[in-house]
């Protein structure tokens, strides 16, 4: 028995983090396994060591790029492949899109160069749902001014948020099957209607 592989993605300010509880939850009760819930960069002692550097270090755009994706591997070793395996779903804040999202739209490193490290890392495994929460560029923004101690992403420019977006849009209709794109504008009742109706498909 093989679990399931949820991952949540969005711009900075989308709404992804107000729900990625309730997922988790909505998992637990209606898959009838276990549900583990965990995030990117991080969900694991040394990936959380690395989040603090990638978060909060400048660095230069490759350096950034090569350490999402080591974190990612060790994640992958360490929690998500073992957890997969026992038959428990694993609901995952942010993951290879959002590299490609924010390191390709966002900094401008080629996608092709993204794509053969996406091979290296995890060869032939996606996940089996993505949920892309957008909104617009100002909308984020409105948001995230609400809250202190911004990160150096959330501190971009909306010219770099816009390419974010338009990145994950991008990724999104080249992969229809995996996406569902949820309109985070809704109300959250709204939001976490559709998203039960996602879920409970899956």
């Amino acid at each position: 028995m093989t679990g399931k592989f949820i991952t949540l993605e969005g711009i900075d300010g989308a709404g992804k983090s107000t729900h990625v509880q309730y997922v988790r939850d909505l998992v637990a009760t209606r898959s009838g396994a276990g549900a583990i819930m965990t995030r990117e960069p991080g969900g694991t002692p040394l990936g959380e060591r690395l989040r603090e550097l990638l978060l909060h270090e400048p660095m230069a755009p490759a350096t950034e790029a090569l350490l999402m994706f080591a974190v990612r591997r060790e994640h992958l070793e360490a929690v998500i492949w073992p957890a997969l395996g026992r038959g428990d779903w694993v609901i995952c804040d942010r993951f290879t899109d959002a590299t490609v999202a924010y390191q390709g739209g966002g900094r401008g490193i080629p996608l092709a160069r993204l794509a053969a490290l996406e091979a290296w890392t995890h060869p032939g495994f996606q996940p089996d749902l993505t949920l892309l929460f957008d909104v617009p560029v100002e909308v984020g923004a409105v948001r995230l001014a609400r809250h202190g101690g911004l990160d150096k992403f959330e501190r971009e420019q909306a010219e770099f948020h816009r390419r974010v977006r338009a990145a994950y849009l991008a990724r999104a209709a080249a992969d229809p099957q995996r996406f569902r794109i949820i309109d985070g504008t809704q109300p959250v009742e709204a939001v976490r209607a559709e998203l039960r109706r996602v879920i409970e498909a899956l």
